[in-house]
């Protein structure tokens, strides 16, 4: 591959491994799975990686490019270095849920869809992430589920994302 590729060596192996669990003619099956990986590589998936991915798994850019934009797991633009996920579900909100965002939004000082002036903190709004019994729940940089977040757990979490 060209050096100019966004792309790591160790990122087109993992995208590899995902490439062979599926035929050969159904190599766009692993969109979902090189996009993460891309995501988790470089925090977002700005235009041109898109396109590398397009091109690297054999599919058109604008079906990469659907599937980015469909699923709110995927930044198609720059994000803080933890973007923090506040489930605003009907379930959630009504235990605690908005009381739960208010803190975040007022602690950071920035609203859903923003970032914070030093770039560590993005908050946006998810859907049921299926842990209603656990609410208000938070997902951060979509790995971590966090439950039960009361005001004092919400600046727990701050603290130690900010380490």
């Amino acid at each position: 591959m060209a050096n100019d590729m966004l792309l790591s060596q160790d990122a087109l192996k993992k995208i590899d491994r995902e490439l062979a669990k599926y035929p050969a003619d159904q190599r766009q099956s692993a969109v979902m799975s090189a996009l993460r990986i891309a995501q988790d590589e470089h925090g977002w998936l700005p235009a041109e990686l898109q396109q590398e991915i397009a091109d690297y798994i054999g599919m058109p850019a604008v079906a990469v490019q659907e599937v980015a934009t469909f699923y709110n797991m995927f930044n198609t633009s720059p994000q803080g270095k933890h973007k923090i996920t506040v489930c605003t579900n009907l379930p959630c909100l009504l235990s605690g849920g908005d009381r739960a965002a208010h803190h975040l939004k007022h602690t950071l000082g920035v609203g859903y869809k923003e970032t914070t002036a030093d770039g560590q903190f993005t908050i946006v709004e998810g859907e049921c992430m299926g842990a209603c019994g656990d609410a208000p729940v938070m997902l951060v940089n979509n790995h971590r589920m966090c439950s039960w977040m009361s005001n004092d757990k919400i600046d727990a979490l701050l603290e130690e994302l900010k380490k």
